[in-house]
């Protein structure tokens, strides 16, 4: 006897209630979405761990899962915020999805220069194929579409910040520091070479200036430097006169980057002040400048910090560090913005 076989129920997706796809029964509704061309973001290949696909699904989800219990605060899950990878399609759907993730598109780019930061960041630079061009807000991010090599047999993204003078239209620059095992950092240090080509998806995120006269203090580590760099250039660019003041903290001398880059923006930026910090120096380090960490370091500089903005990017430890100084010394809450890397 022959097998026969069942044909799935379709659903129907309403997507700002503009657009009406299909859907199979029981896929994930990041799934359809990807296979509609639709570039959610996501960089653990749908396993509810990053927490970046996230939508409003207003009607026709199941009950909250796990990872979402744990990855959306309480006004997401009051505002029927979901994780799109934990959505089953059991029936229709009304989603909505910000207009920006709609204008994502995929690119084609080609590898054209490493160059090496500290012993373990480096700066990626990447050109659009023939006729293409980039158009971004310094902060924002792109997803690199990691290819198959010889330690990784999956098709997952990473997301990185863009760098670059965002003036060059044609090509783009991620800063990126190896994490130990990093499947895909891994595959940028060890693989990934002048010439290669390399598929990624954006632009993401809503990580930017504000459009103001406000004072800026800005705070990274590492390569949290990525898109406050995007930001200076940025500010050069159009003469931007608000006072800024950039704290980047490091480790040790030896963590420092971007340091030449730095001083030129202080002559090329008004009001403009750089401020690097080292937590403690080897013996036999040379070191002159502010020590200590950088929370403390701004901190001293700003006794009272009453009506600044502040922008921060780094790890979640030096962030949430960050917030908690800024806040004493009057920053309000709504005038801290950081991107955080997790």
């Amino acid at each position: 006897m022959s097998e026969v076989k069942l044909s799935k129920t379709k659903y129907k997706i309403v997507i700002n209630d503009k657009k009406e796809i299909e859907a199979d029964e029981g896929k994930s509704l990041l799934s359809t979405l990807l296979r509609q061309k639709i570039h959610i973001p996501t960089s653990c290949g749908g396993k509810g761990k990053c927490g970046l696909c996230k939508l409003r699904v207003a009607e026709g989800a199941d009950i909250l899962q796990p990872a979402e219990e744990t990855l959306l605060n309480d006004y997401e899950k009051q505002s029927n915020i979901r994780l799109s990878c934990q959505v089953k399609v059991q029936n229709n759907l009304k989603i909505f999805i910000p207009p920006e993730i709609l204008n994502v598109r995929e690119y084609n780019c080609q590898c054209t220069d490493i160059k090496d930061l500290t012993y373990d960041i480096k700066e990626f630079r990447f050109e659009l194929n023939s006729g293409d061009t980039l158009n971004y807000i310094p902060g924002q991010y792109m997803q690199l579409q990691l290819p198959l090599y010889a330690s990784n047999n999956q098709r997952i993204s990473r997301a990185y910040s863009i760098s670059s003078d965002p003036k060059d239209i044609n090509n783009f620059e991620f800063i990126i520091r190896k994490v130990p095992d990093g499947i895909c950092t891994t595959y940028c240090f060890e693989y990934l070479k002048k010439g290669d080509k390399i598929k990624i998806k954006g632009p993401y995120g809503q990580f930017s200036l504000t459009q103001n006269h406000t004072p800026i203090i800005f705070i990274a580590g590492g390569s949290g430097i990525a898109p406050i760099k995007s930001m200076l250039h940025q500010m050069k660019n159009t003469g931007n006169k608000r006072k800024a003041t950039f704290y980047f903290g490091a480790n040790r001398v030896k963590d420092l980057c971007c340091i030449d880059l730095m001083s030129r923006f202080e002559k090329e930026i008004a009001n403009f002040r750089f401020v690097p910090a080292v937590a403690s120096s080897d013996p036999g380090e040379k070191w002159d400048g502010q020590t200590g960490l950088v929370t403390k370091v701004f901190r001293d500089d700003y006794k009272d910090a009453t009506g600044c903005e502040a922008y921060l990017c780094g790890s979640p430890g030096m962030i949430d560090a960050s917030i908690k100084v800024l806040k004493e010394i009057g920053v309000k809450e709504e005038n801290i913005f950081y991107d955080k890397f997790e």
